[in-house]
């Protein structure tokens, strides 16, 4: 059973949905699964593997269904981890379990290091984090080239080049700056501008996301069991980086989940991971086996 509800706040309307019921049978905290900019319809895959947990999803405000009421277009880690605080305490069940990943697993840390009684354990996945690598202004670089292109040629010359640094293996050196610029046919998506120029990924309006700093202090004070997590097949890879470095920072090394980074997804998003063993993975850690 699914209720979807919407908090209501000055700021904004956060759409939320719970799966299974409140008090929760097993006596256990509600999962959330947040992302970003993913919203709740790309955990639908991986919800369905814990039918005995109840699990909530949110819509980012501003993405989805969630709408914003305070007149800004960007999407800043600390102001959605205030909406994830006030969708935990609208429920009223005390501290969850968090699984977050991607920008979401930005939006995690922030929450954690600023509510750190709300979160029992988070499971960060794979937060694409710049200032954590040793070559965080070329990264940064890499960053901008892939706005450069959205802005001057549309989604499909965005997400050639956004594919071109995520899948780009080691630190963005000279030769990764060298190459062409990444043809949308090779990745077989059309070649016209589409004449988006708002696309929350490769436009700027995320930039707070990736270039938010971990307040290191406040993790390391927290009661919450924070564990890093990294896709196997991130190894080397912008995300992958990042993760190691995340983790490195904490004290621990990143624990290896299947897949990518997309890893627990199903069909939702046409790229699909390994979501059976992604969700035993991460019912593991959950249950204190890892």
């Amino acid at each position: 059973m699914t209720n979807t509800h919407t908090l209501e706040t000055a700021e904004a309307d956060i759409v939320y949905d719970v799966h299974g019921p409140l008090p929760t049978a097993d006596e256990r905290p509600p999962l959330f699964m947040i992302g970003q900019p993913m919203d709740a319809s790309g955990f639908a895959t991986l919800a369905s593997y814990f039918p005995d947990r109840t699990v909530v999803t949110y819509d980012p405000r501003g993405l989805g269904r969630s709408s914003r009421k305070d007149g800004r277009i960007d999407h800043d880690p600390t102001v959605q981890a205030t909406d994830v605080y006030a969708v935990i305490e609208a429920l009223d069940v005390g501290p969850v379990e968090m699984f977050a990943s991607s920008g979401g697993a930005v939006t995690a840390l922030a929450l954690v290091a600023a509510y750190p009684h709300d979160v029992t354990t988070l499971v960060a996945h794979e937060p694409p984090l710049i200032p954590v690598l040793p070559d965080a202004e070329a990264a940064e670089r890499a960053r901008s080239g892939v706005r450069d292109a959205y802005e001057a040629r549309g989604s499909n010359a965005g997400m050639a080049a956004f594919i071109a640094m995520t899948s780009w293996r080691g630190e963005f050196t000279a030769d990764y700056f060298a190459q062409p610029a990444p043809d949308p046919g090779q990745f077989g998506m059309p070649t016209e501008d589409d004449g988006s120029r708002d696309d929350p990924l490769l436009s700027d309006r995320s930039w707070a996301v990736s270039s938010y700093r971990p307040d290191l202090d406040a993790l390391a004070a927290a009661p919450t069991r924070i564990v890093i997590a990294v896709g196997e097949e991130s190894a080397g890879i912008f995300t992958g980086r990042s993760s190691v470095a995340t983790a490195e920072l904490l004290g621990q090394q990143p624990t290896v989940f299947p897949s990518h980074h997309g890893g627990f997804l199903g069909g939702e998003f046409g790229y699909p991971g390994q979501p059976e063993a992604f969700a035993r993975k991460l019912r593991e850690i959950l249950d204190g086996d890892s």
